[in-house]
């Protein structure tokens, strides 16, 4: 589930690069240089002109299809259309726009293929893990490593969303949910701000039709956003967050389940994508987490961000002093606890610049 989007205000701000501003000449000269050039073939020309907009690119795919994995692919399947079709760029729409148009496209292609992940089957070993409160249906969802998020564009005036917000796990998970149509809607236009008009173009669509989409997929969005009241969380690397990251570490590394207790909300969630098992309420969770331990596992945590959270590569320790890594650990805060807890598998530690392992200590 995910909260009530912040309403951004309409004002363009300094430093937006939506904002009106004087355009350079000899910036509008050498574009149209490199466009000629890219047009006659030219690779680097070609490269000057997307580099600047790959980052936003990705992550624009990453919210399209969930995973991390995926959204490479989409992007590189975008920017080999955008180059073999780049003779056909006709500059009636930005540049910016047009590869937009490419990269919606080609995720929404991806979304209706046959070819999705499939679930996977309980496989730690020594383990039996209580019965799950549900399965979730997301069970693809990936995370996306902070550092994919520094310097990526500010999202325009029109946008509904934070951008911590719109890329943070719930609110990802909940895209996965609706239809391709509506969520390449919501994503360009609650997310990225783009005019209605802009969006029916992208979508070969009409504007009414892309209003029509929009409000459905809002109306399917708000079904999943918890009740109002929940304390928000507390500011990324602030004194209070690395308060509770710093709980946690010690909890879970001495397997103390009375701290993790206490570090937990009433309504705590647990999810472990790509195993489809999630758990709601504290009780079972801690029920859980004890079975972990219980098998007499015991881990070492190693820092990182993900999705603008806390997150943690989870490294289980060997007789040998040596610890594997096992997946990686997200944390989602609410004031001084955490209300959701995402398990991943240990696939995903690379794109974190986080070892297989570790030697011993």
């Amino acid at each position: 589930m995910v909260q009530a989007p912040r309403r951004r205000e309409k004002g363009r701000r300094p430093g937006d690069p939506f904002s009106a501003r004087p355009v350079s000449i000899l910036g509008m000269e050498m574009t149209a240089e490199l466009i000629a050039r890219a047009r006659a073939g030219d690779g680097e020309a070609f490269r000057a002109l997307t580099e600047p907009h790959r980052r936003e690119l990705q992550v624009h795919c990453y919210r399209m299809l969930g995973s991390f994995q995926d959204a490479e692919d989409a992007l590189q399947d975008t920017l080999l259309a955008a180059w073999q079709g780049f003779a056909g760029f006709e500059g009636r729409a930005s540049l910016r726009t047009w590869l937009y148009r490419i990269a919606t496209n080609r995720c929404l292609n991806a979304r209706r293929s046959a070819g999705r992940r499939q679930a996977k089957q309980w496989d730690v070993p020594n383990v039996v893990p209580p019965e799950p409160t549900r399965l979730g249906e997301a069970f693809w969802v990936e995370p996306i490593p902070d550092t994919l998020l520094d310097g990526v564009a500010p999202l325009g005036p029109e946008a509904l969303y934070e951008r911590s917000e719109s890329v943070s796990l719930a609110f990802v998970t909940a895209l996965q949910l609706l239809p391709p149509r509506q969520l390449a809607v919501l994503i360009l236009r609650d997310v990225l701000g783009f005019h209605a008009s802009e969006v029916a173009g992208m979508l070969d669509s009409s504007v009414e039709s892309v209003k029509s989409a929009l409000k459905r997929a809002r109306a399917a969005l708000q079904e999943r956003r918890p009740a109002p009241g929940g304390e928000p969380a507390p500011a990324p690397g602030s004194p209070a967050e690395d308060a509770i990251v710093a709980r946690f570490v010690r909890a879970w590394e001495s397997a103390d389940l009375d701290a993790l207790v206490g570090l937990l909300t009433d309504d705590a969630f647990m999810a472990m994508p790509p195993m489809p098992f999630e758990y709601e309420g504290r009780d079972v969770v801690i029920r859980f987490c004890g079975n972990i331990f219980g098998a007499g596992r015991r881990f070492d945590l190693v820092p990182t961000r993900a999705n603008g959270q806390p997150a943690f590569g989870a490294y289980l320790r060997t007789p040998s002093g040596i610890s594997h890594g096992t997946g990686l650990y997200v944390l989602t805060l609410a004031g001084e606890r955490i209300c959701a807890l995402t398990r991943f598998e240990n696939g995903v530690l690379p794109s974190f610049g986080l070892p297989r392992s570790l030697p011993a200590r």
